[in-house]
């Protein structure tokens, strides 16, 4: 373990191993929202390249050769508890109306936090990592409502899936 200011040993560092982030506590943006929703699962963060396979009429080899193609990323699902600020579905309602103008279009970013060095001892309203994945042109393609059973005690959650252009990869 290693010391911190204050010569308590901290959870972060074991000796010279460092342990990895946990994936339980996240922060997600989206650039023209002004309002918070609580997100309890992000899935589907994800870029693949295309393989083509060539092979020239001349080759002597029966094996094509692989080349890269196009990227492309899959649709990223959000899953949140019903909240009373309006802002984030206000954005969700937009890009699915069927009455909607030009598609908004933002970006999105998904912080990874690093609590390592301690719980939180706030709450996250802003940026502020570097383990950021952000999807750019982002757009809500699918959103579903809460499942409602009056037998169940469960938060009412809602899910939307986001489609993107590009993914920037965190270091």
């Amino acid at each position: 373990m290693a010391d911190n200011a204050n010569g308590a040993l901290t959870a972060y560092a074991d000796g010279d191993n460092f342990y990895p982030l946990t994936k339980m506590n996240f922060l997600v943006t989206v650039d023209s929202v002004n309002g918070k929703a609580a997100f309890s699962e992000v899935t589907g963060i994800e870029g693949t390249v295309d393989v083509i396979e060539f092979r020239q009429g001349n080759s002597n080899s029966l094996a094509p050769q692989k080349i890269p193609g196009l990227v492309k990323h899959g649709n990223v699902t959000l899953k949140f508890g019903y909240t009373a600020d309006n802002a984030f579905k206000n954005w969700v309602r937009e890009c699915v109306s069927e009455t909607r103008g030009a598609i908004p279009r933002t970006r999105v970013q998904i912080e990874l936090i690093d609590i390592n060095s301690g719980a939180p001892t706030t709450v996250k309203n802003e940026i502020e990592g570097t383990k950021v994945w952000v999807l750019v042109n982002a757009w809500v393609t699918k959103y579903q409502a809460p499942d409602l059973n009056a037998t169940q005690s469960e938060v009412a959650i809602e899910t939307v899936e986001i489609a993107y252009e590009e993914l920037i990869i965190p270091n």
